[in-house]
């Protein structure tokens, strides 16, 4: 019953993506009904999921799977955040769609098998199983990020990534393979027992592990394969920008931690390496960021930033202990402040996104106090200022880091907060000491505002948590 009870929200989530897929042929089908109707399927499976949050890890359904799924508090968390990153986006996607007329039913339908990709993917427990899953959020993704086919952009942006995209998916196959070379098996559990007692530094499982490891990286924009994420974010439509940067991204660092607390050794053996590359992760992101005047491509360059303070918790990741308490309140954290950007330039875009650079947001305090002091707010959140959840989120980053005796990891992930501050404010800047140059007259129905605003509250309420555990 407990394994059913914690399959539920899956199963929830599939079914709607197939329900919505039958609707999409009926003649009467309307986009605004399907985006109704995927916003039911989100939240009922978010609060079947809540009824396990608190799970002990264990496999799922182990005669049947054998081993191939799992749960524990971490992936419950993992799921929570997927599920909630789909309603908020599909409550921006109904305002949004109501001035830019290019969605489908099949839009909300893809949404939900993108989902379904997500949790799979967070909750697997073996290689081919997470391969399988990452394909399926993939490819969803891929359709959704090209939806509008007459954008130039859409279409750069569809190009880009499907054929980076195919490729990071050989290396997860190839490395996969080497993996099965060396232990014998594609599950974690039996790869962590052949860990036990061989060294992670084999050619088969170092290779195999680094090749896997390319692929992650590119899911999460890390260095030196980030170089894709500002056309494909800038070319994506706005709810989805907002639901890549924030589902995907959960899910795939839910399967890397998985696979990296596997074993004390494997972990060991790419501290180096994780060291590295989250610090040329932040500060190249910065550096890219810092030169930007497009709003949406500031916040891409940014989420790199962030995925380098992630991969600092993957560091400091203690194998025999793990919880990922660390990474799912950063994920959250990050999650609601992104979401809550792109809901607000869903909001505030207008028809053709023609809001997307700094200039286009002076004065707007003046013109819309409410839209501006809720950007405000999750602006001071990305940049780590109190009593923000992503302040707190930066706080156990860093600590954890530094219990981990990665003080100067610590150090540098501070440094690197500091120097977000000034893109970050540069934005508030504009919109609270500059005149207005238009009106900011907005259409279309208020559900993306509604987001906005229930998001701002989440970042309060998420900061606070910690305070009353």
């Amino acid at each position: 019953m407990h394994d059913l009870v914690s399959f539920l929200p899956l199963v929830i989530t599939c079914t709607g993506a197939l329900l919505l897929m039958l609707y999409a042929v009926c003649p009467k089908a309307e986009q605004e009904k399907a985006s109704l109707m995927s916003m039911g399927f989100f939240a009922v499976a978010f609060f079947a999921q809540l009824l396990v949050v608190c799970t002990v890890s264990r496999p799922l359904f182990p005669e049947t799977f054998n081993g191939m799924l799992g749960v524990s508090g971490f992936t419950n968390a993992a799921c929570l955040i997927v599920y909630a990153c789909g309603f908020f986006t599909t409550l921006s996607s109904h305002t949004y769609f109501r001035e830019n007329h290019f969605a489908t039913v099949e839009f909300y339908s893809l949404l939900l098998f993108s989902a379904v990709g997500m949790v799979l993917l967070s909750m697997a427990r073996e290689l081919i199983t997470a391969f399988i899953a990452l394909e399926i959020m993939s490819l969803a993704i891929y359709v959704l990020v090209g939806f509008n086919r007459a954008s130039s952009r859409s279409t750069e942006a569809i190009f880009k990534y499907l054929i980076l995209g195919a490729f990071s998916g050989a290396f997860f196959c190839m490395g996969t393979a080497m993996i099965y070379g060396a232990a014998g098996s594609t599950r974690f559990d039996s790869i962590a027992e052949w860990l036990a007692f061989n060294p992670a530094t084999t050619p088969l499982m170092l290779g195999g592990a680094f090749f896997l490891l390319i692929t992650i990286f590119f899911k999460i924009s890390a260095f030196p394969f980030h170089a894709w994420v500002l056309d494909v974010y800038d070319g994506s439509s706005n709810p989805i920008t907002g639901f890549m940067a924030t589902a995907l991204k959960t899910a795939v660092f839910a399967m890397i931690a998985n696979f990296l607390a596997l074993s004390g050794n494997l972990h060991d053996s790419w501290i180096t390496g994780l060291f590295w590359i989250a610090v040329f992760t932040m500060f190249g992101g910065n550096l890219i960021a810092i030169g930007q005047d497009n709003v949406k491509r500031m916040i891409a360059a940014s989420g790199i930033v962030h995925s380098g303070y992630l991969l600092i918790a993957l560091v400091a990741i203690n194998s025999e202990y793990f919880s990922g308490a660390v990474i799912a309140y950063y994920l959250a954290a990050y999650s609601v402040a992104t979401l809550g950007m792109f809901a607000a330039l869903s909001w505030l875009g207008g028809e053709g996104e023609k809001r997307v650079t700094f200039d286009d947001f002076k004065g707007l305090a003046k013109r819309q106090p409410l839209a501006a002091a809720t950007i405000a707010v999750f602006l001071l959140s990305m940049a780590g200022i109190p009593p923000t959840a992503g302040f707190m989120g930066k706080f156990y980053i860093i600590t954890s880091a530094i219990s981990a005796g990665q003080i100067a990891l610590g150090v540098l992930g501070i440094i690197s907060s500091i120097i977000s501050m000034w893109y970050y404010l540069r934005l508030i800047v504009s919109m609270y000491f500059h005149d207005a140059e238009e009106d900011f007259i907005v259409d279309g129905s208020s559900l993306a505002s509604i987001s906005t605003v229930a998001l701002a509250v989440a970042v309060f309420a998420i900061g606070l948590f910690p305070l009353v555990l």
